[in-house]
């Protein structure tokens, strides 16, 4: 696809733009420089930011120029929730999440060639302003029937809770973000998710008032499972992109277990596979489904922009290891830690008889059926058959020194842990 414009509408990346019309005039008439805004309110990012990440950076690769702001300055406010009031984080600790998301951006951009990619600060601009240069220069250009129309703060509002002035705020400073990246490097494009689209259009606004020039907004739809359940959650919370916050094993299950009513939308959002190969992807679905093709390319591609490649054959090493397919012990401690965390546990000591932890890890329902799977070659320690049910854990059983795999089974796993005063 030539149009870039055509190519995110087929990706379901389009939900609202200022005047569709005149931005694809402007994407067509050569490079546009392009931002989009980071608010460092978590150490992290998380995977419903990787979609505007990944955005930009198919706007790069069309030949436009995009701009990652991260904010310093409005992660200090940050942008107001549809309830309840943010909890104000101290200067210092914006400061050093501020670093922490840079790095996580910077990867997934090119900072070299004639599209090169630039990060930005809003503090840059934002620190040096007075409060009586914001309300002079900034605020007289809104009105308030406008910003308490905003969704957001007309529902908090309406709230037991109500909105601060600061959270309230929050909108000049966005907007004041695109009238000083457009002034300082002709940026004439902002993009977002879908509930920022008032933000997006309070700099649009800010820009015809004060420069008398049309800019463009584009925003795209917000990710939502096919069952209406909340995307990027799992039962233990939030997909972040950093490691240590979400390890690289548990990242690649995440999008491993994508329901088949998802994989084809999530295919589009976040890897850049062509339109051929996710179509061929969509037909193995179909045909095919209990071999998840289709999530297999998903999570190694996403795996592999995120964590990169090495970790990507990593995890998917684990996870043949734990279901048989390779080396337990070839998996290095921090690979093994991750994956076993994900399984039901136990705890165990060598010695202890493999009958009774069977059955406490819950991989039988009793010791009478411990004995039964035994018996019928069915028990496996590190995926190695259990001969008798006599037997017990040994030291060499522990993976690291700590962990021993049991099996029931092709698919019912869980794991001893049997400490060691070492971190995982």
């Amino acid at each position: 696809m030539t149009d870039i414009l055509d190519e995110l509408q087929w990706r379901g990346l389009v939900a609202q733009t200022t005047d569709e019309a005149a931005l694809r005039s402007a994407l067509a008439a050569g490079p546009v420089a392009l931002y989009c805004g980071f608010d460092p309110t978590a150490p992290s990012l998380h995977i419903g930011n990787l979609v505007q990440i990944l955005t930009i950076r198919r706007l790069q690769l069309a030949g436009h120029r995009p701009f990652a702001l991260v904010g310093g300055a409005t992660g200090l406010i940050g942008d107001p929730k549809m309830a309840g009031e943010r909890t104000l984080n101290a200067p210092e600790v914006v400061a050093g999440w501020v670093e922490r998301i840079r790095a996580q951006i910077e990867p997934l951009l090119d900072f070299e060639g004639p599209a090169a990619a630039q990060m930005v600060n809003n503090l840059d601009w934002t620190a040096p302003m007075s409060a009586i240069d914001l309300l002079r220069d900034i605020g007289k250009h809104y009105r308030l029937g406008t910003m308490l129309a905003k969704d957001t703060v007309a529902r908090r509002l309406n709230s037991d809770q109500g909105i601060s002035f600061t959270e309230f705020s929050y909108q000049l400073l966005q907007g004041m973000d695109y009238l000083e990246l457009h002034r300082r490097h002709g940026i004439t494009l902002q993009t977002g998710g879908n509930d920022q689209w008032g933000n997006l259009l309070s700099g649009v606004e800010l820009i015809r008032k004060v420069e008398g020039t049309a800019v463009h907004a584009l925003t795209t739809p917000l990710i939502t499972k096919a069952d209406g359940t909340k995307f990027g959650k799992t039962e233990s919370g939030t997909v972040w992109l950093d490691a240590e916050l979400t390890s690289p094993y548990a990242f690649y299950q995440f999008w491993l277990n994508a329901d088949d009513a998802d994989i084809v939308r999530y295919l589009k959002v976040f890897t850049f596979r062509s339109r051929e190969e996710i179509e061929a992807l969509a037909v193995a679905v179909a045909e095919r489904p209990a071999a998840r093709e289709a999530q297999r390319a998903l999570a190694h591609d996403v795996t592999t922009l995120v964590h990169g490649s090495a970790a990507a054959d990593g995890v998917v090493a684990a996870s043949q290891a734990l279901f048989g397919r390779g080396d337990l012990r070839a998996l290095d401690r921090p690979t093994t830690a991750a994956a076993v965390a994900e399984l039901p546990s136990t705890t165990g000591r060598p010695g202890d008889p493999l009958v009774d932890l069977l059955a406490a890890s819950g991989v039988v329902a009793s010791k009478a059926a411990a004995r039964r799977a035994i018996a019928e070659g069915g028990a496996s320690v590190n995926n190695v058959k259990v001969p008798d049910d006599a037997a017990v854990l040994t030291e060499s059983d522990l993976l690291h020194g700590r962990w021993a795999l049991l099996r029931r089974g092709k698919r019912t796993l869980a794991v001893v842990d049997a400490g060691d005063g070492m971190p995982a």
